[in-house]
């Protein structure tokens, strides 16, 4: 699938030094202060992310994911410098450019991969830039916000919290894949039963496409809000908006349009359920 190489992602990959070492010195440490030091990061990075008109993913904690055209590794520097302040772990950062999403991360990864394992106990805030795209950064991002149909109604008010977080996992992983394997695009779990997608400038054949495939692999009905925009926040602020058209409307895929407008689809008869 080709997209207009004239726009260009830039994403990130923060990850935390020697973080297993960390939780096992000079005791292993307990598992809820862990995990509170894991939220309170993973709330600093989303707000130095949003600052910046940018996207943050938890990822895995210690591995988190910024999507953000509009930071400069000199601010990455400083997002690190509050870590080492506030925090008894440091972080070292990879940054990569790409014309797609998964481009991007794929760079980023590479970049802080060559500085040395997340094991290593000499790595200590390195920073490390890829570029793969063009040369000169041309932002623009779009913004897919994925969300179950009567997620309470089939699952959280008829099953187990078990049975249903199951299912949802279930569906989650197989949008991801579909996302990623196809469609160069990077998609993240953000709560609830909400999938956030940083993907290439698709066209709507694409989403209905993506939507029957997960709905065939699983049964599950997702909707689907689309939106473009020079930064993250501007795409995906422009994606909720889309989203709760669907749910207004009861339609499965609405797209921001660039006059302002939003385009409504009924879905094709596999995700009429």
């Amino acid at each position: 699938m080709s997209y207009n190489e004239g726009n260009t992602v830039r994403a990130s990959v923060v990850q935390l030094d020697a973080y297993g070492p960390w939780t096992v010195t000079p005791e292993p440490r307990r598992e809820t202060d862990i995990q509170a030091l894991q939220a309170r990061l993973y709330a600093d990075f989303a707000d130095f992310m949003g600052y910046h008109d940018g996207y943050a993913f938890f990822n895995r904690f210690d591995n988190m994911i910024g999507i953000g055209n509009h930071v400069s590794v000199d601010e990455y520097k400083r997002f690190q410098e509050r870590i080492r302040n506030r925090y008894p772990v440091t972080a070292s950062i990879g940054i990569g450019e790409d014309v797609t999403p998964a481009g991007a991360i794929d760079a980023a990864s590479e970049g802080i991969q060559s500085t040395g394992s997340a094991q290593d106990l000499s790595r200590n805030e390195t920073v490390q830039h890829v570029q793969k795209g063009p040369d000169t950064l041309q932002p623009k991002a779009t913004i897919a916000h994925f969300d179950i149909v009567d997620v309470t109604s089939k699952y959280t008010d008829q099953q187990s919290e078990i049975a249903t977080q199951s299912a949802v996992w279930e569906s989650v992983s197989v949008l991801k894949r579909v996302l990623y394997e196809e469609y160069d695009s990077a998609a993240y779990f953000v709560g609830g039963d909400n999938v956030i997608a940083i993907c290439p400038s698709l066209d709507t054949h694409a989403f209905k496409s993506i939507l029957e495939e997960v709905h065939q692999q699983t049964s599950i009905t997702y909707q689907v809000g689309v939106g473009e925009g020079q930064t993250a926040h501007e795409a995906g602020d422009r994606a909720k908006h889309a989203l709760e058209r669907c749910r207004e409307n009861g339609t499965r895929l609405c797209e921001y349009e660039s006059d302002g407008q939003y385009e409504h689809y009924l879905n094709m008869e596999s995700a009429n359920d």
